[in-house]
């Protein structure tokens, strides 16, 4: 049997910031409706509470005042480098994942040049003048799409090795008077990766993605507090519309990368999800179950940060990745010769073996 080029995971990092944000943290914020432009008359204790019951969210981690999104993603690097004793200056490319660029406090303005990977690789001094840098920007599922753009890089045969960034600073673009800015964290999670020739597929095993453009499930938006007149855009983001959509198309997505990888879903030990809604997840997880004729399975097989983590966009799944691998996640595991099944929310795409999902 002829060797063929796969790409394999070879080291992971994470970066948590230090900083907890419980949701009594929101007692006094003023939320306003976005269908009325009024505020709203239910008190802040009811809505956390109903909140919590639909997303399991209880605590979320926000960025310290002298960080950046650059910052958290050279940190996150720099655990990966450590952890797996490889040399950074044998990387062919770095691919950072985000959404915002860097966001300082007191600003909504966006830096995104130069590139938030030319940051990492300053930050992290690499010397080597050829390892190609680029970001990738496409929402929550921004890690996975750049794990099938590296994945495609190390199958070309013209790049060897390179290093995977998710890392966004969701609190600095969240309007302070929209109830999902409860929504949001911080965070970073990275990954080392290389190809290696086999005779058997290992590592990346396939993928499967969809995008559908609506305008409506997310988008920027001026504050909802009509008393406030600045300019600056916030993240707005109709979740009914989100969950809708996701329940109806992510499952579906997810049988295709299976099937694309000749797996059934039997095969699979792990499901890492994008931590966006822990009720919406479990959801999702039971209607791809249902597709193989699966009414009960073990809720186990889907391992949760999101309770204490929050949402923090393009650095969920790969931080959740390193967390499990690094044995810092009770009750969870991925060992050598297991198929994990990275999941990501918001407009379906998917990758196996690692097996990888993405909904944007």
């Amino acid at each position: 049997m002829s060797k063929k080029v796969c790409t394999v995971i070879v080291g992971t990092g994470s970066y948590i910031p230090p900083t907890v944000i419980p949701n009594n943290y929101f007692l006094n914020a003023e939320f306003y409706d976005p269908a009325t432009g009024q505020k709203f008359e239910t008190p802040n204790e009811d809505t956390i509470r109903k909140f919590q019951e639909i997303t399991n969210i209880e605590e979320r981690r926000y960025a310290e005042s002298d960080q950046a999104t650059s910052h958290l993603a050279i940190f996150a690097a720099e655990n990966a480098f450590n952890s797996s004793g490889i040399d950074r200056e044998t990387l062919d490319f770095i691919i950072v994942a985000h959404n915002f660029g860097d966001i300082y406090p007191g600003t909504y303005r966006s830096d995104m040049c130069p590139s938030m990977a030319n940051r990492v690789k300053l930050g992290l001094g690499i010397k080597n003048p050829s390892v190609m840098t680029h970001d990738v920007i496409a929402g929550c599922p921004g890690w996975t799409t750049a794990m099938i753009t590296a994945d495609s890089y190390i199958r070309s045969g013209n790049f060897k090795r390179g290093l995977v960034v998710g890392s966004d600073l969701n609190s600095r673009v969240s309007d302070p008077y929209d109830r999902d800015r409860m929504i949001f964290s911080d965070g970073s999670g990275a990954v080392i990766v290389e190809g290696i020739e086999s005779e058997v597929p290992v590592g990346i095993l396939a993928h499967s993605s969809r995008s559908d453009n609506d305008p409506v499930m997310l988008k920027m938006g001026v504050s909802l507090n009509p008393n406030y007149h600045g300019t600056e855009l916030n993240i707005r983001m109709a979740g009914h519309k989100v969950y809708a959509y996701a329940l109806s198309t992510v499952p579906g997505v997810v049988k295709e990368s299976l099937d694309k990888a000749g797996l059934h879903l039997t095969d699979i030990k792990k499901v890492l999800i994008h931590q966006a809604n822990e009720k919406m997840d479990e959801a999702i997880l039971t209607r791809v179950f249902k597709l193989y004729g699966i009414r009960e399975f073990n809720p186990d097989v889907m391992p949760m940060t999101i309770r204490t983590l929050g949402n923090s966009s393009t650095a969920t799944v790969p931080t959740l990745l390193d967390l499990i691998l690094k044995k810092k996640m009770e009750d969870h595991a991925i060992e050598p010769g297991d198929l994990p099944f990275p999941e990501r929310m918001k407009l379906p795409q998917a990758m196996t073996g690692i097996q990888t999902g993405r909904c944007d």
